[in-house]
């Protein structure tokens, strides 16, 4: 497998491609395995670095959505539903089932009976539609059955509670893993290498694009096709294509907050209905003892409006207070800021009506449904959908590039396995190696070897945090991780884990990685000082309200992430 950014980049510059792919993020290295697995010459560049977007600030939800049920998007429900279970088969250590929650709290007005029971035939069309495919069906939850899964719930408020299944995985990981897997197949990927400017041939047809990598000289990709997968930034793409900024895309923000799991005690996922805007609360146990408790249980998201630059999307005081006001409304424990152990903040690219204007109504009511547009110079655009369907966006804008090609080859990523599944256990997720399995798969022997070299790299990369320093050596030789951002955000979790541990521990990971990365000991302290000036803007953002984050930021462009 070829996954080294070096080597790639020399690729890039000297080879022909029939596909170039603008945007590391899920639906960008899904179309590059898409691509890639039908045997055409795949490129594809990242700005920054894989899923440092959107998605790997998602609930991390593999679902169907509920909601979208309840809002009459049967289609949709049915093809994130289908797409749960490819994924559950292709990447199994990736894509765990969760059982959800969701209280009755009838008492004081917040779901009615009719509303309650209108919730039990939507749990039932969503068993249909494909719920069932999980091998298990919804059912109706006594109180005191409810409140062994959620001990710390307010029981005077609750009647009972509906349980059904989905599932979850970490998408950073996941979205790394279909890049590595796209490169199995022949694709030549690079991160931190910015579209500067899309080009045409002498017919004004798009012809590959100038890049611009970190480290390197400026140069061009030919390729006989080019797709924008660059989420919330694939305005910017198609504007150097197209000229103008075609305002297609209406972001909205979703945030999320950690929690010691002592606050909640959760042992399932639980679903709290918001009463002040008809809203819900995901409360998600997380990093299993697996002995049936957690260290954390994370808490979201919003789905607001969003109106600042794309490039600094932050947790703002307003935010961090919705979601704990609602949470304290449902529990008994009082949870205040400072419980808090780490805040993100992602922007989904919801897709604006065709001619541009602002779709009505609320974020959280519009369509997630995904579309492909194709410009005047044949660049295809493909944008909006979620992260459980994004093999079904990349399939369409595959589609659309063979159709632009003249080639005829059928998908081939509804039954492909990723790397870390061939050889993989389900038993694998039991014992002192679960975590690592649930990260690595059966490469959990390749981490393991890198302890029996050196016995030190079996030792934590965090303190209190299950990472080992092992994995974030295997993340630079094998997962492309340039710097320790990239280690502590998106390789592992850490960040978003518990940011007070992961900023104590940020000197000793730099100085761990740094012989791999030849970084001398200025670079060392270059590597620490972004990372912490990085936690101290989400600090600061979650000190102020959101108008006044949106008037202290100012729009900085970007050209391709997703």
């Amino acid at each position: 497998m070829n996954f080294d950014r070096q080597h790639n980049l020399e690729q890039l510059r000297n080879e022909q491609f029939d596909v170039l792919v603008v945007g590391g993020g899920i639906t960008g290295v899904g179309v590059a395995l898409d691509a890639a697995s039908r045997g055409l010459r795949t490129a594809l560049v990242e700005r920054e670095d894989f899923a440092s977007g959107t998605s790997s600030k998602s609930s991390k939800l593999i679902h169907g959505g509920l909601r979208y049920l309840q809002q009459g998007e049967v289609g949709l429900v049915y093809e994130a539903l289908h797409e749960r279970q490819r994924l559950r088969r292709n990447a199994p250590h990736l894509v765990q089932i969760l059982p959800f929650m969701i209280p009755i709290l009838s008492r004081d007005g917040v779901i009615s009976k009719k509303i309650a029971r209108a919730l039990g035939s939507a749990l039932w069309m969503y068993d249909l539609t494909g719920g069932w495919r999980i091998g298990k069906l919804h059912k109706r939850l006594k109180a005191d059955q409810a409140n062994l899964h959620l001990p710390t719930i307010n029981t005077d408020r609750m009647s009972s509670a509906y349980l059904y299944y989905d599932a979850a995985a970490d998408d950073a990981r996941l979205c790394v893993t279909v890049a590595r897997t796209a490169a199995q197949h022949g694709a030549v990927i690079a991160n931190q290498c910015p579209v500067a400017n899309i080009l045409h041939d002498e017919m004004g047809k798009v012809g590959g694009a100038l890049v611009h990598p970190l480290g390197s000289e400026p140069f061009e990709i030919k390729a006989r096709c080019v797709i924008n997968a660059a989420g919330v930034w694939a305005d910017n793409v198609r504007e150097t294509d197209e000229g103008v900024h075609p305002n297609s895309i209406r972001p909205a923000k979703g945030i999320h907050i950690t929690l010691p799991w002592k606050m909640v005690r959760n042992d399932i996922a639980v679903v709290i209905p918001v009463k002040v805007d008809k809203r819900s609360l995901f409360v998600v146990p997380w990093i299993s003892n697996h002995d049936g408790t957690y260290q954390y249980t994370y808490v979201g998201t919003t789905d607001t409006d969003f109106v600042g630059g794309v490039d600094e999307s932050q947790c703002s005081k307003d935010d961090i207070d919705y979601v704990l006001t609602a949470l304290n409304a449902a529990i008994n424990t009082n949870i205040t800021r400072d419980d808090i152990t780490a805040v993100w903040s992602g922007l989904r690219p919801l897709v604006r009506n065709s001619d541009g204007t602002t779709a009505k109504g609320k974020t959280s009511d519009l369509s997630r449904k995904h579309q492909v547009r194709i410009s005047d110079a044949g660049m295809i655009s493909i944008t909006g959908g979620k992260l459980t369907t994004y093999r079904k966006m990349a399939e369409h804008a595959v589609d659309a590039a063979c159709k632009q090609l003249g080639i005829k080859a059928r998908c081939r990523t509804k039954r492909l396995a990723f790397i870390g599944t061939n050889g993989f256990r389900s038993s694998m997720l039991r014992g002192k190696d679960a975590g690592l399995a649930e990260r690595f798969g059966s490469e959990l022997t390749e981490v393991k070897s890198l302890i029996t070299q050196d016995n030190r790299l079996g030792e934590p990369l965090i303190e209190g945090l299950s990472y080992l320093k092992a994995e974030a050596i295997f993340a630079v030789r094998n997962e492309m991780a340039r710097t320790l951002d990239d280690v502590l955000t998106r390789r592992t979790r850490a960040r978003i884990i518990n940011r007070p541990a992961t900023l104590a521990s940020a000197r000793s990971v730099a100085e761990l990685i740094a012989p791999e990365l030849k970084w001398s000991l200025n670079d060392i302290t270059q590597q620490v000082n972004d990372f912490v000036e990085s936690c101290a803007r989400e600090l600061d953002a979650a000190m102020v309200s959101e108008a006044e984050f949106v008037q202290s930021t100012t729009v900085n462009p970007a050209t391709s992430n997703d």
